[in-house]
């Protein structure tokens, strides 16, 4: 594989890493609190609107109850993270040039993405921890009038927040393990780490 091909893959495959993130993040985190999507990121995404869902609650308070709501989750994972997998592809897929040849800069490219997704998550799972200490801390303004477990609203969007963090965090990792390996280059196949 020449460079430049590989450059088309990493820029093409890390967004659908960065979506297929995002769906699995979003299932995790409904599972947490259904209220994070029914009376914020349903509203946010406009899924009402696209003829999934209708509002239960006021215009006021509204509420959006999907008769799948599963599958909305998962357009609501994919549509919020598919740009940050796209980012982090132009961010790291150039630096990957710096490599001897398409090949081991794919896969050590790649790894970086992969790496990058390890930070994200690590620093989300953080954010639900640091959610669950601090929610009896945080100020109403922010948070939906008609909640029925605020505790667990507030844990969600703290890892959802974390996570946006540790994705900008794991691709500084990302980008230092890639340049590393190229210092590991010098004439022999195996790569360092």
């Amino acid at each position: 594989m020449n460079k430049p091909t590989a450059l088309l893959l990493i820029v093409l495959l890390s967004p659908l890493l960065g979506g297929m993130y995002g769906i699995l993040h979003d299932q995790i985190t409904y599972t947490i609190s259904h209220e994070y999507y029914t009376k914020f990121k349903f509203i946010q995404f406009g899924i009402e609107s696209w003829g999934m869902g209708v509002n239960i609650g006021t215009p006021e308070a509204p509420e959006i109850e999907l008769q799948h709501p599963r599958v909305g989750v998962a357009i609501v994972g994919f549509l919020a993270t598919w740009w940050v997998g796209l980012f982090i592809g132009c961010i790291l897929g150039p630096v990957g040039l710096i490599h001897r040849d398409g090949g081991r800069m794919f896969r050590i490219t790649m790894k970086a993405v992969l790496i990058t997704v390890g930070v994200a998550l690590s620093f989300g799972l953080a954010g639900l921890l640091y959610g669950s200490l601090v929610s009896a801390d945080l100020p109403h303004r922010f948070l939906p009038d008609n909640l029925a477990n605020r505790t667990s609203f507030i844990m969600v969007g703290s890892m959802h927040n974390f996570s946006y963090l540790g994705g900008v965090i794991g691709m500084m990792v990302g980008l230092v393990y890639s340049i590393r390996q190229r210092k590991g280059d010098g004439g022999g196949e195996g790569e360092m780490g």
